[in-house]
């Protein structure tokens, strides 16, 4: 007979396991406090709206408070590399070690076509991704723009609603990169990916599976260590929960469940009111209170999935930058907002950098929510975040 859990407990169970129920240092957070972080939750989605600040940066100031972004910037551009940039979750940055992994997952699909459709590309145009493959490993990291210039190509088409229209050497650049023939060593200031060749970035270590596919795990090694990372990083989780967090197959994700109940690793367990099974790690912290204050990024580990959300919290939440102004409920680059165990509110952020403001645009509290002591916890969070993005004062909360 299975074990079973509260709602609380397993909610309780999931803020710890993603890191937001650890005290943050009292010390100037170092790149071993960001590597930590980047250990509890496995791996970090990025994302190119900067409304506020790019996406990867917020997940280390919820869990850490006020950090150096550069820490983060350097354990991405610089070696040894302690994270580098793929498509797991979606575009995320990764420890090394985990790259590898997504050879069957990933990488293999995109060759073949099963994913994304990125191989039109070298099926239709094959002499444009072999003068890429090769530029790209005859010289430095480089930006698409530089690349085109360096093969002579210049970008077709008009801006449109979403961009630029991708250029063959833009198509090219991507079917290389999601194919596991080429890497990324960082990005602009401007979110360029900056593409290279697996032996710039490879780290000292990982050349084996970095180099040669045939020395990358297997199928069914890859998958159980996904899904092993997935139950870590959540603590108690559905089925669909760790084929959520690193996108796999649910037929693929199965048998890892079953290897990991076996061994050990995962508990089976009920949770009241959860209308399917789920999985508890046998690492995972049970802690009778937590004491967390976050203001979480749309893109954060413990929002991300937004059934889940839903399930652990009662908190129907969805991202409104795509959808039209006048059909917001909550605004536009809206966050919600950790207070001990709950999911209190949400609050519509954006930094004005001309005005050197924090704006608050709107904040929407839960039912039964939002007296003075959650507006007090609210205010002293992004008092803490403007000093962290250089702003002055906060506006509006």
């Amino acid at each position: 007979m299975s074990r079973s859990l509260t709602p609380a407990a397993a909610r309780r169970i999931a803020i710890a396991a993603q890191g937001l129920a650890r005290p943050r240092p009292v010390h100037v957070p170092t790149t071993r406090d960001l590597q930590r972080v980047v250990d509890t939750v496995g791996l970090v989605q990025i994302d190119s709206v900067n409304v506020l600040t790019r996406s990867q940066y917020l997940p280390f100031f919820s869990r850490l408070g006020p950090y150096d972004s550069d820490l983060l910037d350097r354990m991405r551009d610089r070696a040894p590399r302690r994270l580098v940039e793929y498509w797991a979750h979606e575009a995320s940055l990764m420890p090394p070690s985990t790259w590898p992994l997504m050879e069957h997952p990933r990488m293999r699909r995109v060759v073949d076509g099963s994913w994304g459709g990125m191989q039109r590309v070298a099926r239709d145009h094959p002499d444009v991704v072999a003068a890429v493959r090769q530029e790209v490993a005859a010289g430095r990291p480089r930006t698409t723009r530089e690349l085109e210039a360096a093969l002579g190509h210049e970008r077709q088409g008009e801006r449109e609603h979403w961009g630029w229209n991708w250029s063959q050497v833009k198509h090219a650049l991507e079917y290389l990169f999601w194919a596991g023939e080429i890497s990324s060593a960082g990005r602009t200031a401007q979110f360029e990916r900056r593409y290279a060749s697996l032996e710039r970035v490879v780290p000292k270590g990982e050349s084996g599976a970095w180099l040669d596919p045939r020395t990358r795990p297997g199928e069914p090694e890859a998958y159980l260590e996904l899904v092993r990372i997935s139950a870590r990083a959540m603590g108690v989780a559905t089925e669909a929960d760790l084929a959520d967090y690193f996108r796999l197959r649910r037929d693929r994700v199965r048998p890892a469940i079953a290897e990991l109940e076996r061994i050990g690793e995962l508990e089976p367990v009920d949770v009241r009111g959860w209308a399917q099974p789920a999985w508890l790690h046998a690492e995972a912290r049970r802690p009778r209170a937590v004491h967390a204050r976050a203001v979480l990024s749309p893109f954060d580990s413990m929002v991300w999935c937004r059934p889940r959300v839903e399930r652990l919290f009662d908190f129907h939440y969805r991202i409104e930058i795509y959808t039209p102004a006048e059909q917001r409920v909550h605004g536009y680059y809206v966050l919600p907002f950790l207070l001990g165990e709950a999911l209190v509110g949400r609050v519509d952020l954006k930094a004005d950098r001309s005005a050197g403001t924090l704006l608050a645009r709107q904040v929407t509290w839960e039912p039964g929510r939002g007296g003075a002591d959650d507006r007090r916890e609210l205010a002293q969070e992004l008092a803490q975040m403007a000093g962290w993005l250089g702003l002055g004062e906060v506006v509006g909360a």
